[in-house]
């Protein structure tokens, strides 16, 4: 992963990616977990890790504070000892560590479980002992793996919710790996998506989903992307196909629109739609409240349509269609 990355403090920067990226990787490697073999680590202008001088921290010596998958709680100990076991760790008197991991406990809404083991506790209860007892040392750096992964759906909204304000009063930087757009949306400041081991993209949320570069991001943001070469307002695409968009650019480029811009006609539609080309009907999928169609043609797409749209047209695999994408929908950027 070849990039030169920095995490101010008091801000958040999720690693996003998909699985096998690198992304656990890199977060070990910041933990002190996996030594690197090239580049350096350094926070607050401490070098932590730096093969080429021979200069390695070991993660006991880090001001780092980790929220695994798993969250890794001591199984025999109450949510207050767990949250304690760094303080003391590092040097704290019993009372004062017990008194600072029940003041924690407070602060992320389990005084009432302080005393209740793991087993005791909900998914979101144990994931939010881990994120106080990453915090109670009081870090210079919260790294978080996938935190939210081991919660189901209906729970992890909350707690994201809960996440997200723990993370806006944390005064340390903060990062974030995730394979989950929506988390990265919501928690992050910065994203830096990576894929195969190295970064193909970093920016703001609004940005990288705005502008992907990548059909993995295209595909978590939920876009049509494509790459072709523009000539005024006609983009003549790299794999078959011409669209023509609003605006007039010129050279490679990019160019989006959303699933829900795309229509569906049985018959070619009269008048001179901009885009307009015959597809078929590769696969069908419900998708929350729209039906989610996967089209090849020249060029591939997906289209959003209403379950009203798929019995009017009576959809099914292997039909044909007329697909029309207005120009004022496309969105064209440069390579």
């Amino acid at each position: 992963m070849a990039a030169e990355v920095e995490v101010p403090p008091g801000t958040t920067l999720a690693l996003l990616g998909p699985n096998g990226a690198g992304k656990s990787t890199a977060l070990r490697a910041l933990a002190g977990l996996r030594p690197l073999t090239g580049g350096v680590v350094e926070l607050n202008d401490r070098t932590l890790d730096d093969p080429e001088r021979n200069v390695f921290e070991p993660p006991e010596r880090r001001s780092i504070g980790v929220v695994f998958q798993d969250y890794l709680l001591f199984a025999h100990l109450s949510a207050l000892d767990n949250v304690a076991f760094g303080l003391r760790a590092r040097g704290m008197r019993k009372h004062e560590a017990n008194a600072e991991a029940a003041e924690w406990l407070d602060r992320v809404g389990l005084a009432q479980q302080a005393r209740n083991k793991p087993r005791q506790l909900s998914g979101g209860q144990a994931q939010r002992v881990a994120l106080a007892r990453a915090l109670a040392i009081r870090p210079d750096l919260l790294l978080l793996d996938e935190p939210l992964a081991a919660l189901d759906a209906a729970t992890r909204i909350q707690i994201r919710a809960q996440l997200r304000k723990h993370l806006d009063e944390y005064k340390g930087a903060t990062v974030l790996v995730t394979h989950d757009p929506l988390d990265a949306m919501v928690l992050a400041d910065q994203l830096l998506v990576v894929e195969n081991g190295a970064v193909v993209q970093a920016g703001t949320p609004a940005e990288i989903a705005r502008r992907p570069r990548t059909d993995y991001i295209a595909a978590l943001v939920g876009l049509n992307l494509y790459r072709g070469v523009a000539n005024g307002v006609t983009i003549k695409l790299d794999d078959g196909g011409v669209l023509t968009t609003a605006h007039p650019m010129d050279g490679a480029v990019f160019v989006t629109f959303p699933p829900t811009a795309v229509s569906l006609h049985k018959n070619k539609p009269e008048g001179s739609p901009r885009n307009t080309w015959l597809a078929e009907v590769a696969g069908i999928e419900q998708h929350a409240d729209t039906v989610r169609v996967r089209l090849t043609g020249t060029p591939d797409l997906l289209a959003d349509v209403t379950t009203a749209a798929v019995a009017e047209l009576s959809l099914s695999p292997g039909l044909q269609v007329w697909v029309t994408v207005k120009a004022t929908e496309t969105h064209a950027y440069p390579i």
